[in-house]
């Protein structure tokens, strides 16, 4: 599973340190920067690792680094050097870690911004701008092969880079909403008017109502269903296999004792499922204690009374 960081890949000179320290303030996350890991490992800037010891050790060590950042990095701002995606296992680390963005620059622009840095090793040569372009072609596919955001960052200035990021990220939360069905059995749209003592005061709307609010939060896509009628719950659940629903969070009322048939249509498509139960059954009547549909789902939350939908959906995001 993909981790929640974000990554900024991109040539020298690119803006990725400028807009990633400012996304950190927009986003209250951290920021790493792999070349500044680096020199602190190491006691000496890259300008010295390159000069004692060659450009192979220091992408060595941009590998060891991402490899380190996939164990312990989660929900943060990573940045990294120019030339890490130019290896094929740094841009599979690379992907593994985060949703990459890649900032695309032309050459003409990275020399009007780099022309007077001496701290650039790649650049200490007789035609910078002979040298920028050259890189750049030769780093063009690696870029873009493991980029999955691009953001052509010539004419904007590093607040308009920040912002086309976070409207990026946006659109892609909204294009990767997980679909959740929410499947609820005989009786739970009398929720508020029956057994009070067990199932609490809030009626069935409330339900609805926490289970979209859980939606918003998340930026999940969830639909409810309830039927007191088996065989309609049987046809949605079949209807789930071809509407690209992702996971299921159902509450299968009196049929979790004895429907073999919902079981059943459960059993049989793969989506991840989460049986749940706003009483705790295991401190009710004895035929309570036993389900059917247990054996179909990845797991079964109880007990806390319709809260309990809050966390199933919340154990399909983890899945």
């Amino acid at each position: 599973m993909k981790k929640k960081n974000i990554v900024l890949i991109g040539f020298m000179g690119s803006g990725k340190t400028t807009v990633g320290i400012r996304l950190s303030y927009r986003l209250r996350k951290t920021i790493e920067d792999t070349d500044k890991l680096i020199e602190r490992r190491e006691k000496r800037t890259i300008r010295e690792i390159f000069a004692q010891d060659g450009e192979e050790y220091f992408r060595k060590m941009e590998t060891e680094m991402l490899r380190e950042a996939g164990l312990k990095m989660k929900n943060q701002i990573v940045s990294v050097g120019g030339g890490t995606p130019v290896k094929a296992e740094n841009r599979e680390l690379l992907k593994q870690l985060g949703t990459v963005i890649y900032f695309r620059v032309k050459p003409e622009t990275v020399y009007n911004r780099l022309k007077h840095d001496t701290t650039r090793p790649l650049l200490q040569c007789e035609n910078p701008l002979a040298r920028i372009t050259e890189l750049l072609e030769q780093r063009k596919e690696a870029y873009e092969s493991c980029a999955d955001i691009i953001i052509d960052v010539d004419e904007l200035s590093m607040q308009q880079v920040v912002d086309r990021v976070l409207f990026e990220l946006e659109k892609k939360r909204k294009e990767k909403a997980m679909k959740i069905l929410v499947i609820n059995g005989p009786n739970l749209n009398f929720l508020g008017i029956r057994e009070k003592s067990v199932y609490g005061t809030q009626d069935y709307k409330y339900l609805l109502d926490l289970i979209q609010k859980k939606a918003k939060e998340t930026g999940c896509k969830i639909e409810t269903y309830q039927s007191n009628h088996e065989g309609a719950i049987i046809d949605k659940i079949q209807e789930a296999y071809f509407d690209g629903t992702q996971g299921i969070v159902i509450n299968p009322g009196a049929y979790t004792h004895y429907s073999y048939a919902i079981r059943d249509a459960l059993a049989s498509i793969t989506v991840p499922k989460v049986e749940v139960h706003i009483s705790n059954v295991y401190q009710r009547e004895t035929y309570r204690h036993t389900s059917l549909i247990t054996g179909a789902c990845v797991g079964v939350i109880g007990g806390f009374g319709m809260d309990s939908y809050r966390l199933a959906v919340e154990a399909l995001l983890v899945l």
